[in-house]
């Protein structure tokens, strides 16, 4: 038998689940760059539609940035806060 206790099995649970919520990430990284990357290309074919193209990439940018800060949130929670903890070790 291992002398895992319960506070040490949820604080490990708790840092891999905040470790998987922050490669929630991943996925807004890559797709600001590809949206920059296709602004660029489009302000390039037409550079009169500069402003129009820009505003509409950054609104994208912005909404897709929200999954990664969500993710980031949690895993602080998770880390810091850790409500898992208060509520297991009562029972």
């Amino acid at each position: 038998m291992s002398n895992i206790t319960n506070e040490g099995l949820i604080l490990a649970c708790s840092a891999i689940g905040a470790g998987l919520a922050l490669i929630a990430g991943i996925g807004p990284g890559i797709g600001q760059g590809i949206a920059a990357g296709h602004g660029a290309a489009a302000v390039g074919r037409n550079p009169g539609a500069k402003g129009d193209i820009m505003s509409t990439m950054l609104l994208g940018q912005a909404v897709a940035e929200t999954t990664g800060l969500y993710g980031l949130v949690i895993g602080l929670i998770l880390l810091y806060a850790n409500p898992l903890l208060s509520r297991f070790l009562k029972l």
